[in-house]
């Protein structure tokens, strides 16, 4: 459905790149020096921006896309596929792309390049831009070189202005690479800068146990929430999702899917979750709908073709689908 002609219900900005997805066969253990046959190679937008946007897009939510990227090629095919309106064209700089190495049966690698991404900031979301929305969602800050630097300052004014303008602001992140310049960061300290500014948290398990301490879910959530985070939700992979409310905690089990790729799961259990937050379900149908929309995307190669509309994901949640069997 397209909603860019108009005003967003949602905006969903920051990381924007191109993904390059090459197709496997069979299984394989990737070793140097050895060559490997492939199939072609899908090509697809990805980053917080595509994946969880064009995701709740899917749903029938009213969003626009925000992200940067730069004036070449891949930045022609990046508008594209998305579309122009609430991009920003960069003259001079390189978008960003990342190649995602996903046989199957095995977690993905990513080979990424951040590109346009590095530049952002926050006066490039505008207050106009935002006027008329109910919420905003921001997505990879860690892969992001301006929003992370300095202590996160400028991602914490970006939260500040969102949030004084009325809006529900949400933040996802991505691992970080112990060897950047982002893994060297004082995370914590930029957690406890930006998430009084959060109402809605949800970044991974792994994630937080890289960026502030090996703890188990419920004491990480208690964590982030004494930090000023309103709702914290931990994406726990094949396990589910894990939330911690104001008044409750829950896990919600994934639902069974026959995998072809889980480029993009995350994001869009996260979309799973907005969406059901503006329709104002009750929190475990929140929790319901964004394992099933996670599901979903699993069905597919790339971060969206997966993602079916509302009713169809409804649907299915009530014709009895089966989920996984929680491990303790």
């Amino acid at each position: 459905m397209d909603t860019t002609h108009l005003r967003p219900e949602a905006i969903v900005a920051g990381h924007i790149c191109l993904d390059i997805i090459p197709t496997f066969e069979r299984q394989v253990t990737l070793e140097p020096g050895k060559l490997f046959k492939i199939g072609p190679a899908v090509v697809a937008t990805g980053g917080a921006v595509s994946n969880t946007g064009l995701a709740m897009q899917r749903l029938g939510v009213r969003t626009r896309l925000m992200g940067k990227v730069g004036d070449d090629l891949f930045g022609r095919a990046i508008l594209e596929k998305i579309g122009s309106d609430g991009m920003i064209i960069a003259k001079g700089e390189t978008s960003s792309y990342t190649v995602v190495i996903s046989p199957p049966g095995v977690d993905r690698t990513f080979l990424h390049c951040s590109g346009a991404n590095d530049t952002f900031r926050a006066a490039d979301v505008t207050d106009a831009a935002l006027r008329g929305a109910k919420l905003f969602h921001f997505g990879y800050p860690p892969l992001m070189r301006r929003m992370y630097r300095d202590g996160g300052r400028e991602l914490a004014s970006l939260f500040r202005r969102v949030k004084r303008l009325g809006l529900t602001t949400s933040l996802d992140m991505v691992m970080v690479d112990p060897k950047s310049e982002a893994g060297r960061v004082d995370w914590p300290a930029l957690l406890r800068r930006v998430l009084p500014h959060v109402d809605v948290f949800l970044p991974s398990l792994d994630e937080m146990q890289v960026m502030i301490g090996h703890q188990p879910p419920a004491v990480l959530a208690a964590q982030l929430r004494d930090w000023g985070a309103g709702i914290v939700g931990l994406k726990l992979g094949s396990r589910g999702l894990y939330v911690r409310w104001p008044d409750r905690e829950r896990v919600a089990p994934c639902f069974k899917v026959t995998v072809v790729g889980t480029t993009g799961a995350g994001d869009a259990t996260i979309a799973g979750f907005l969406a059901g937050l503006l329709r104002g379900l009750p929190p475990d149908d929140v929790m319901t709908m964004a394992v099933a929309v996670g599901a979903c995307c699993c069905e597919a190669a790339d971060a969206t073709s997966g993602i079916r509309p509302w009713v169809e994901v409804q649907k299915r949640i009530k014709s009895g689908w089966n989920r996984r069997r929680i491990k303790s």
